[in-house]
Order: structure tokens, then sequence, then C-alpha cells
């Protein structure tokens, strides 16, 4: 897990670029449909900021505390009367507000065990899952505006991260690969990065496999989306930003099965 202060690198990373976006979206780009099904642009902007405003303020007092979400039913209902621009005003508000905030936190906050959205942590490993709900919910706004990201970073790092450490499962549940063989991701793009995982009794990520069963190659942005589900894998496999070499059929089991989330 990423160190206090580079997760809130990463998250002030995540502000910043999240204010920008909204500050040039056009009054027609809200209501365009996002890579959320359930949600237009606008949606996507009220979770993100809606659970920044819910965590101003909160300090968990036991390992069984929950962040407060059941305070994001009144932002929605709130933010429902603001004009686009007024959304916006807020946002920036909250988001100066959080990071007063997070820049004030000792060790001993960060440390404090909470429940988080993967189950019992501390608030610490809740703030790393924040930059990656960030990075691929600006990603759920952009990509279908055809707007240009930065996908390089302390913030992209932490979002690959994420899915790096479920791995073992993906390629265990999601990719089904069978005993005794092994799997290479080389990532290429915003973020350089070459993974492993080994079938030995179960799946599980290794440092280094030398002559891997099969090989993928792929964009990293294009992998981190398809590990969440929101985009095509025949429309990257046509498109280049995924291949492989190796076991043909497997690989291409790979590459379509990426998704274990949403």
């Amino acid at each position: 897990m990423a160190t206090q202060e580079i997760t809130t690198e990463a998250l002030h990373m995540c502000f910043s670029e999240y204010e920008e976006l909204l500050n040039n979206l056009s009054e027609g780009q809200w209501g365009i449909q996002s890579l959320c099904p359930d949600w237009d642009i606008r949606g996507v902007g009220i979770h993100l900021s809606g659970i920044e405003d819910l965590l101003l303020g909160w300090s968990p007092s036991s390992p069984e505390e929950w962040p407060p979400f059941g305070e994001m039913a009144e932002f929605e209902k709130t933010s429902s009367e603001w004009t686009n621009n007024a959304f916006v005003e807020k946002t920036r508000i909250i988001l100066e507000e959080r990071k007063v905030e997070l820049g004030a936190l000792d060790s001993t906050g960060w440390d404090t065990p909470c429940m988080t959205p993967v189950g019992s942590g501390t608030y610490g490993r809740f703030m790393n899952i924040r930059v990656f709900d960030f990075w691929v919910h600006q990603r759920d706004i952009t990509l279908p505006l055809g707007i240009e990201t930065n996908d390089s970073g302390v913030h992209a790092d932490i979002a690959l991260d994420e899915v790096h450490g479920s791995l073992g499962y993906i390629v265990g549940k999601k990719i089904g690969l069978p005993e005794g063989m092994s799997i290479g991701f080389r990532l290429n793009g915003g973020i350089e990065r070459d993974m492993f995982v080994n079938v030995d009794g179960r799946a599980q990520v290794v440092d280094d496999i030398s002559g891997p069963s099969v090989e993928l190659v792929a964009n990293s942005t294009s992998f981190i989306m398809l590990a969440c589900g929101r985009i095509d894998p025949q429309e990257e496999i046509a498109t280049g930003r995924i291949s492989w070499s190796g076991d043909n059929e497997w690989g291409e089991k790979a590459a379509r099965n990426l998704r274990f989330t949403m």
C-alpha cells in the first residue's frame, strides 16, 4: 500500500484534475451517458463530490465503523437543485476543505482502523481506494467525451495497484487459468509495469516468471478499465491496445475476462 505522503499527493492530483475537468465541461456534456450504466456525466460527478463531502470531518472511532455512506442520499437530493455551475463551485469548496483536512492528518489518524469498501482496513487504506475510485471515474467521464487525460503519475500507479493486488483472483476465478500454467502482463503507455501470476495449487501473484505460458501486452489505461468492466474487450483487441502471445486460447480468454469489478 502506498504511504500517507504518496497517497495524499495522489489525492491532490485527483482533486485538481477532476476540478479542471468539471470547469471545462460544456452545458451539453453534463447529460451525456458515462461509462457507468446508471449515471450520466453529472451522475458520476455527484458520486465523486458526494463521497468527499461526507468524508469531511469523519474520523472513525472503532475498527467496525463504516464511512457515513448514508449521508450520500441527502447530498444527491440537495445537489439535484443546483445548476451545473453551482455544482462545480460546491465541488471546489469540498475539495479545498478535504485538502486541508488531509494535510492536517497525522500518522495516528491515517492508521486508524475502520471498515472500507473492500472490508476491514484503515483510514489510509480507504484513501488508497479513493484514489482508485477517482482515477477510474474520471475516465468514465473523459472516455465517452473524447477528452485526453494524464494517464501516468502516482495516482495512476495507485489505481493500478488495486488491480495488481487482485490479479490472483482475476486469473484464478475470472480467467480460470488451469493448474501448472502461468501468465505475464506487460503494460505500456501511461504506466510501464510487468506483473506475473503462477497457478500452483491456486493462482498467486509472483515477482517474476521465466517463460510464462501466456503473455498479455496492454495499454495500462485499457488494462485498468477492462478490469473494471468499463470498456469492450473486442474493441481493445481490434485496435491492438491489448494483445497476447504464447498459448493462444488462454491468451484470448485472458484478454476477454479481466473484469473483476464494476
